[in-house]
């Protein structure tokens, strides 16, 4: 049982081809090369977290897609992922946001937020905690003094991460904690 990563597959959107230069034909083409490269990689009793913006097209878009992939699939929801009941049942769970606790890194718990969006700040972020998201497709510079990472698939090949290649990732990154206790006064406050 492997755990894996993953955002913005973006199943059936033509669109996302041009907005993101991807190199692919047709949507088709696309939706194909992503479901091999998924299903090359994960097994089916693997998880997959899936930060959000799955497919287009609502539930049966979505479920249409799920149904051809191996693996648990719990899903962060994304800016275009539905929100309904029918939607929440094609996944194993869905959430808005997602905190890790538990997952062995080296033998070793490591704390992990998962989210669609990037954030500057995280639970834990000064103590370690990693940081997932997706939804810029690889625009934002990465930052090599924060332990974050875009895991979207325009930034992997188009494939699942695994949680090796994140922590070979991270264990290149230079961390800077930030003193979030710090408190600036304004002008007037006691």
């Amino acid at each position: 049982m492997s755990t894996w990563f993953t955002s913005d597959t973006h199943f059936g959107h033509s669109k996302i081809i041009d907005y993101c230069k991807r190199p692919f034909g047709s949507v088709q083409e696309m939706d194909e090369a992503l479901i091999a490269r998924w299903n090359g990689r994960v097994e089916e009793d693997d998880t997959v977290y899936h930060l959000g913006d799955f497919a287009t097209g609502g539930f049966e878009s979505a479920d249409r897609y799920r149904r051809r992939l191996n693996g648990r699939i719990i899903l962060i929801r994304g800016n275009h992922d539905r929100r309904s009941e029918l939607f929440d049942a094609v996944f194993d769970e869905v959430h808005e946001m997602l905190e890790l606790k538990h997952l062995l890194v080296d033998g070793k718990p490591q704390r992990i937020t998962l989210c669609h969006y990037a954030m500057r700040i995280w639970a834990g972020s000064h103590r370690g905690a990693w940081h997932l998201y997706g939804h810029s497709h690889g625009s934002l510079p990465d930052d090599p003094h924060a332990l974050s990472l875009d895991i979207g698939v325009d930034c992997w090949g188009f494939a699942p991460v695994s949680l090796q290649q994140i922590q070979r990732a991270m264990a290149r990154k230079q961390p800077k904690g930030i003193d979030h206790h710090q408190v600036s006064l304004l002008e007037g406050d006691e």
